[in-house]
């Protein structure tokens, strides 16, 4: 029995040597070659291909219409100035001036940073009448639109932040360090 604790000890301490990679270091920088904050060309690259270059979660949810867990976003509270683009394509989203807080855990967003930026389809799963929004650049799955926003639109669009990228507003963070915050 004196040598069975040791040996168990021994079994996990190697069995956490060879253990998966969290998803943060597993996590690739690197972009697909479509990804673009510029082009607004459409993108039509198979799910395979995608599969290759997205990280996980951003696959999971992107390509195959997951939802990540609320309130598990760093981008559901951020407040910094800037631009929402989505994290498959490049494609710009939503400015961080329609961005409020609507207490469902998701990023939310009243406005679209122009009416080509996303795609609305109806989605009736799991016996609901929602209305899905999509990506359109890459028809990513972004999330869902409902009619319970703040004006001018009424509308709040509940975005997964795992298929958001967030880019700092220059020109906000150029007056931030010349004041010297």
């Amino acid at each position: 029995m004196k040598l069975l604790i040791p040996l168990f000890a021994l079994a996990f301490s190697l069995q956490n040597c060879t253990a998966q990679p969290s998803k943060k270091q597993a996590m690739s920088t690197d972009k697909h070659p479509a990804y673009s904050n510029n082009d607004s060309s459409k993108v039509t690259v198979t799910d395979a291909e995608w599969k290759k270059t997205l990280p996980a979660d951003v696959f999971e949810v992107a390509r195959l219409k997951g939802t990540e867990r609320p309130w598990s976003s760093p981008l559901e509270s951020l407040k910094d100035t800037g631009t929402y683009y989505c994290a498959v394509c490049g494609n710009a989203l939503f400015v961080s001036d329609t961005k409020f807080e609507s207490g469902c855990g998701w990023p939310s967003f009243y406005q679209p940073i122009s009416k080509t930026s996303i795609i609305y389809k109806p989605d009736r799963t799991y016996g609901m009448e929602r209305t899905e929004v999509e990506c359109g650049r890459c028809n990513s799955h972004l999330g869902h639109v409902f009619e319970d926003g703040p004006p001018p639109t009424g509308l709040r669009y509940c975005i997964n932040g795992v298929v958001l990228d967030f880019k700092k507003a220059q020109a906000a963070e150029k007056t931030f360090k010349e004041k010297g915050q």
